[in-house]
């Protein structure tokens, strides 16, 4: 598979998973948020998997963990990738916005994440939850119900303060 357009754009951020089996992770994410594959690699010397796809339109790439070889003194030796369950928590939580939140929140368990945060209609105007997957990380899905200004989102934060639902805008 050509690399040719799997490469981030100039000026994009792009989000690089680190996990515990790159190819059990693109296994996953297929059934769970459609992503294309766009490259894949043995990393040299034994080292994993190196994994572009895209999520949305979002570049993102996986890599299987490392740990640096016993005995060895090179560069190389000094980079240490974990996952987040090797971690024993994560640092970063993955937003993905879609048209219908409730579809891809239920394809994402049925292919085996863990419900975090269940779905809920919320006081910004998405309608929203989290999912962790198989692997660790943490994904908000999220599908905008309304959009509203940040004077209106302030106010529905307020009124939830004072025991309102905030979504009748009260």
């Amino acid at each position: 598979m050509a690399i040719r357009g799997a490469r981030a754009r100039s000026g994009s951020l792009t989000p690089h998973l680190i996990v515990p089996d790159a190819a059990e992770a693109m296994d996953f994410y297929r059934r769970a948020f459609g992503p294309i594959e766009l490259y894949r690699s043995e990393l040299p010397a034994g080292g994993g998997l190196h994994i572009h796809l895209r999520v949305a339109d979002t570049l993102v790439m996986l890599t299987d963990e490392m740990t640096p070889p016993e005995n060895e003194e090179s560069i190389n030796s000094q980079i240490v990738l974990r996952a987040p369950q090797s971690l024993g928590g994560n640092s970063v939580l993955l937003q993905l916005t879609v048209e219908d939140a409730d579809e891809v929140y239920r394809r994402a368990l049925d292919a085996g994440a863990t419900p975090t945060l269940p779905l809920s209609d919320t006081f910004w105007g998405d309608r929203y939850g989290w999912v962790t997957d198989p692997l660790g990380h943490i994904w908000e899905i999220s599908a905008p119900l309304e959009e509203l200004t940040p004077e209106q989102v302030q106010e529905r934060m307020l009124a939830l303060g004072r025991g309102h639902t905030g979504a009748e805008g009260t």
